[in-house]
Order: C-alpha cells, then structure tokens, then sequence
C-alpha cells in the first residue's frame, strides 16, 4: 500500500512539472490565433472570450440581500476545488470562512467556521431544506452532499429574516444549492487521480429539455471515491450517487424532485490527531498503525456511515397574486462506528461500539403576495425526527458487547416555525421588512438503564465485573418542549441601480443538545433554555462592470451555552447560563477585473468574538480567530481558467482539557491552492467536450497546527505535553482530472 502511494506521489510530480509550464504559458497560449494541433484535435482560437467580474468571482455579494450574504458560484465548484470536495470547499473563499480536514480535503469529516463560530452554530439547509443531526445541531461533510451535487451556496452570516428556518440561526445559515440543469443532452466521464493514491470514478448524464414542449429535464451522477488518506491507515472508500428532475408546467408552476443516497466506509479513530511527540520529531502523518496487538491497530477503528436525501417541491401562481412554494422531504443519517477508546490498551471493554441515527421528514411551506405597497411572506416548517443512539463497551478483537450500556436512548423531535414578515415599499428605492418568527421544539425521549454513563441504573445495581445490571426499571421517558419567539427589522436602500445598503436587526437561537438530560434519571429541574443571539449590522453591495465589492460591520450578543449544578437533595440537576459572548468585527470582498482574462479576488475579515461577562470576560472564545484574509488571482479566457488563492486565519486560542480558557495559543497560518483547467470543445466527432484539470491543494506543503484535538491533563503552551493530540494540516496533495462529454 505505502509503495503504491510512493509510485504514485512520483508519477504525479512529474506531470505537475509539466502542468505548471503550461499553466505559466497559458496567457500568452490563449491569445494566438493560429490554429494548435493536438493530434487528431483541432483547436481554433478565436477572438478572446473573457468572463466578466460577476461570472469570474468565487464569492460575490448580492444587489439584493438584506444582510451580509456571500454567494458562491457554481464556476469556483467546478474549476477550483478538488473532484473529492465535500461542500465544506464551497465556503472557504467567503469572508470569515475557514475549515480543515487533517486526513486531506474530502478525506474527512471537516467543521466550518464563520465569523469565529463553529458549524454547531449554524443552520445548514440544501435548496432551502434545512439537515442537521438530532442529538445536537452539527453537520457531517463528509457523508453529505459531495461536490458534484452541489450547484453554488449562499451563506448568511446573521441570524436572517423572519423567514429564516432551522434549528440554529444562532450564528446565521448556509444553503447548498443543487445543480442547475441545462438545456442540451449530456453524459459526461469523469476520472481523477491524485496524492494517496486517492482515485475517483464518475459517470453523469443529463437528458436535457425533453417531453412535451420540452418542459422536462432529468440530471442523474454516480460516483466512486477510494484513498488511503494522508494520515496512515485512515482509508475510506465512498459511493455516491444523486438525481434532480424538472418539469414546467403550462402557466409557469414547476415540479422538483431530488433524491440522493452516500455510502461511506473508512478506518478512522473517534480522536483524529496526531501525538505532539511525532509532530515535534517531524511525523504529521502517523495516525494508526498495522499492528492487531496495539491499541491504535486500523482494524479496531472504523466507520459505516449511509445517508440519504430526497424532497419533491412545487413552485406554483395561485388566484389572487400568491407564489406557492412547498417541499415535502425526508432524509436519514445511519452512522455506525466502532473504535477503540485507548490507543495502548486492549481489554474486553476498551473499545466503543456506536450507532448514531435517525430518520427525518418535513415540510417547508412558503406564499408570498406583491401589492402596490410591498410584499407579504408567511409560511410554516414543520418535521419529525426519530432517532436511536447507543453506545456499548466492547473487546475490540471479538466485538463482544457489555450487557450494560454507556448510554442507548430512542427520542423523537417534533419542530414548528410559522413565520410572517412584510416588506414595505417606502418608495422606489427604500423597502423597510419587519418580521416575526415563533419556534416550537418538542423532544419526547425513552431512555434504556445504563452503566452510568447517562442516565444510571434506574435503581439498578450494576457489577463492574460483568458488565450487567441486577433490577431496576428497564427505561425511563421524559418530554420537553422548547419555544421561542424572534422578531427581526431590516431596511434595503438602493443608493444606484448598482449600490445597495441595508441594515438589519434580528434573533437567532439553537436548541440546547440532549446531553442535558444525561444525568442521573434523567432528572432536570429547571430545564435550560434555547440560547438566543442578537445581531445589528449594516452593510454595502457595489456592482459595476469591473468590479464587484460588499461590506459590513456587524455586533451580535450572544447567551452562552449552560453550567450544570451539583444535584440538589432531590437529585435534581439545574443548568444555569454560563454568560454572554460579544461577537464583533468588520468583513469585506471584492472581485476586480484587470483586463485580458485576469481578475484579483481578495475578502477580509476583522473582529473578535470574547466573553462578555464574568470572571473571564475579555477572553477570547476557542477557536475564533482574530481575522481572516483571502487572496485570490483567476485567468479566465478561451480555452483556459486558472487560479491559485491563498487562505491565511489568524491567532486563535483553545481551552485545555480542565476548562482553561486561552490554554494554548494557535499561530496564524497560510494555505494556498492551486487549479489549472483547459477545456477542448469537440474533440473529436463523438464528443462534445473534453476538460483537462490539475490541482494542488496545500501549494507549498503547510504543516500547521489548527488545532487541539484532545489536551493532556495540566498542558498549555506555556508547558505543552508530548501526550497532546494535535489537528495538523494535511500536507500538499495533486490531483489530475479528465471530464469527456458525449
């Protein structure tokens, strides 16, 4: 396997020697008018085709938001990530935005970043539908939504309007977008190799317009994703497939239908980082081992993860002047995971056999109505998850369980959202959109005996020895229901035709995790409540023929996560709030033209998310950072798109492993990529296409340290211990990758 890897490293330098002459020459390449041969290919270069700013930038503010918003386009998807890119890459060249994997991009399960707060944070929705898991709202890029699925994204970073939905507008919301479908008939090959041995296989076909008058349009892909990953032994294997069909209606309603299904099966440990002691001898990569008598053994840790999307959604004009749009979906997240919970020990219960999973279905309803003086939107979310998670001690050799779990539960979560929200026409120029949005969350749950993991015994006695319970109840059920209620204002100016302003003021909130109820009998008394964040920020949209620039400043107050309380003489446990965060800073982008094919991207963003109240108020929130900058130089013209970026994050802090607040210091750190694409139009009589890329991610071999993954105890960086796991950048990889279209 190693050798492979060694092979291949070698044959891919070789050719991305070759690759970087050319990418230097293409400019000059791009501009002659003389027929090129390529063999049995003829290519004519006419007179320069160049994209103009809005087509060429990455990540662009819109003319029309009422809040800072980045769309990312479907170029920067295609031309300038990796063909293995989870949908993570599609927000990394927006402002504040950042995210790393240590076992490579698409490699493994990355977490964003924006404006200092984790994607824990966040609503993440796909064409408006929000996912997330049950347990707690975080996000899996790996194991949803691949890049080829994706057809752009917007990212809010605020809590939004009114009719904004889901579970976390607490730091704002990132909607992935489907592909657009296009007219002509397509099947398109793809096949990529890069550092890793890293290997992808994909085949996707679109019928184009078809049907009576041509209203319909299917788009089908299937893929295959296998590599050995940076980090040794930390293999995975992906297969993925998606669908989207369309059909317009007479009278101008549309029909959607998406379906998608992900498999992903790899070997890697619950606590991905590297020891301190092989990053300081110079080792980034030693992460398992082949060895079935050490406790970090490959076969004792992996994952069977299986997800699946699929909603059908209508657009339709109703009498009277509404606009109908309505979604019924569902989605299902199936995570089976056995690792070993030590990385020397071996015992009859030093592994950990886990499932995580749930089924959900939904609906999102929206209608709107122009008037003369403005525009009325409601609608109502609602959906139903049913979840189950266990977890068991196990023998990592036999996977054996113990009678007794840590912890295994089944619970149901109910959520509504009806909102309202008019937007007043003043004037021409001047719309002012009040909003109001009320939030119902019920969570009904039935919790097994356990260990005393969680919720206990149950009046059990448990015997260490054998792993089993003696009496008690076998379950124990509670319900809770969460409300909120969250009114938001903002004003849209159109200065120009060219030159908006808008300002706005609003509330997010995020459900607390059920966590707080594993406690001894589940018993919480008072429950804790959903933690709200108000945002005030004021922003700019300028787009000229140019140059394409947004800015804002922004304030948001945000309620901290909980403190629980000793059990009183009850044993009832109370959460408490554990303060306030103040998260405050100034973010911009801008796309530039510079003439003969060339545009300069640049974002920027600075600020500060610390506590704001307490004995630690001042301090800095783990994992924020102080600023971010993004700089990026895209050719785009004939035959040709390049661009190399980098992205640099600043200082950032983590707490240790006792809850020190700034433990350790994170330094600022710069990566930067690299992507080469040149596209052949009918190469030949029975294509229609054929496209050339070569990728660096990582240009000039990072090896930072992002993050702490699991402190020692009593470690900082003022005295660091060897035994600290670190999340360290994956090193460079290439990737060469050929589309042909039939």
């Amino acid at each position: 396997m190693n050798s492979n890897k060694y092979r291949l490293k070698a044959n891919v330098a070789n050719i991305s020697r070759a690759l970087a002459i050319l990418c230097v020459a293409a400019p000059a390449f791009a501009q002659t008018q003389a027929p090129v041969s390529l063999g049995a290919v003829n290519v004519v270069a006419t007179s320069p085709v160049t994209l103009a700013p809005t087509e060429t930038a990455p990540s662009q503010g819109s003319l029309t938001a009422r809040s800072a918003q980045s769309i990312v386009s479907d170029k920067f998807i295609r031309d300038f990530t990796s063909p293995v890119a989870d949908y993570t890459q599609a927000m990394t060249m927006t402002p504040g935005a950042f995210a790393s994997t240590a076992n490579g991009i698409g490699l493994g399960d990355a977490k964003v970043t924006v404006r200092g707060l984790s994607d824990s944070n966040m609503v993440f929705s796909f064409d408006g539908i929000p996912f997330n898991d049950t347990n707690g709202v975080s996000h899996h890029s790996w194991v949803f939504f691949p890049s080829q699925f994706l057809g752009g994204a917007v990212i809010d970073r605020s809590p939004g309007g009114a009719s904004t939905i889901g579970q976390a507008t607490f730091g704002g919301s990132v909607d992935l977008k489907s592909r657009v479908l296009e007219a002509d008939p397509r099947t398109s090959v793809t096949l990529s190799t890069g550092s890793w041995n890293t290997q992808l296989v994909g085949v996707e076909h679109e019928t184009g317009q078809i049907g009576t008058d041509g209203k319909s349009n299917l788009l089908f892909n299937m893929q295959e994703m296998k590599s050995d990953g940076y980090q040794t032994y930390n293999e995975q294997t992906r297969k993925a497939t998606s669908a989207k069909y369309e059909k317009e209606n007479l009278g101008g309603s549309k029909l959607t239908v998406f379906a998608s299904y992900l498999n992903l099966k790899n070997n890697t440990p619950s606590i991905k980082g590297v020891a301190r002691s092989l990053y300081n001898a110079g080792d980034n990569t030693t992460l398992l081992s082949g060895d079935p008598t050490k406790g970090n053994y490959y076969g004792f840790n992996f994952y069977d993860v299986t997800t699946d999307f699929v909603y059908a959604g209508i657009s339709s004009k109703l009498e009277g002047g509404w606009l109908l749009e309505d979604k019924v979906y569902t989605y299902r997240y199936w995570n089976k995971q056995n690792y070993n919970n030590s990385t020397t020990a071996i015992t009859t219960t030093s592994a950990v056999d886990k499932l995580n999973s749930y089924t959900t279905i939904g609906n999102t309803l929206r209608l709107s109505k122009e008037t003369e003086t403005g525009t009325l939107r409601t609608g109502l979310w609602a959906e139903q998850s049913d979840s189950y998670r266990f977890q068991r001690p196990s023998d990592p050799r036999t996977w054996i369980d113990s009678a007794a779990p840590n912890f295994s539960e089944t619970y149901t979560t109910t959520t509504i959202q009806p909102y309202l929200e008019y937007e007043y026409k003043v004037n021409d120029n001047l719309k002012v959109t009040p909003g109001v949005k009320y939030a119902s969350y019920k969570q009904d749950f039935v919790h097994l005996q356990d260990n005393g993991g969680a919720v206990g015994t149950l009046g059990g006695v448990y015997n260490s020895s054998t792993g089993t319970i003696t009496g008690g109840a076998p379950s124990l059920s509670n319900s809770i229901t969460y409300t909120d209620l969250m009114p938001s204002i903002d004003f849209h100016y159109k200065v120009k035709p060219n030159w908006t302003v808008y300002g706005q003021y609003a509330l997010g909130d995020q459900i607390p995790s059920t966590s707080v109820f594993d406690v001894k009998n589940a018993m919480v008394s008072p429950a804790p409540s959903p933690t709200k964040a108000t945002t005030v920020q004021l922003g700019t949209v300028w787009n000229s023929g140019d140059l394409t620039l947004a800015a804002d400043i922004y304030q948001t107050k945000l309620e901290g996560s909980y403190t629980a309380l000793s059990p009183d003489s009850a044993g009832n446990v109370a959460y408490i709030p554990s303060g306030t965060q103040l998260n405050q800073g100034i973010e911009a982008e801008a796309n530039l033209a510079l003439g003969h094919g060339f545009s300069l991207y640049v974002n920027g963003t600075l600020g500060s998310l610390k506590y704001d109240s307490g004995a630690i108020a001042g301090q800095w929130v783990a994992g924020a950072p102080s600023d971010t900058e993004t700089i990026a130089l895209n050719y785009d013209r004939n035959n040709w798109s390049i661009g190399v970026s980098a992205n640099r994050v600043g200082k950032m802090y983590n707490d240790s492993k006792a809850g020190v607040h700034e433990a350790f210091v994170i330094d600022p750190y710069t990566v930067a990529n690299l992507f080469a694409n040149y596209t052949i139009k009918n190469p030949s009589s029975f294509a229609k296409r054929a496209k050339l890329q070569f990728g660096i991610n990582n240009l000039f071999d990072t090896h930072a340290i992002v993050g702490i993954a699991s402190a020692a105890t009593g470690s900082t960086s003022a005295n660091p211990s060897s035994a600290d796991l670190l999340t360290i950048t994956p090193g460079r990889s290439l990737s060469m990758t050929a589309t042909l279209d039939f």
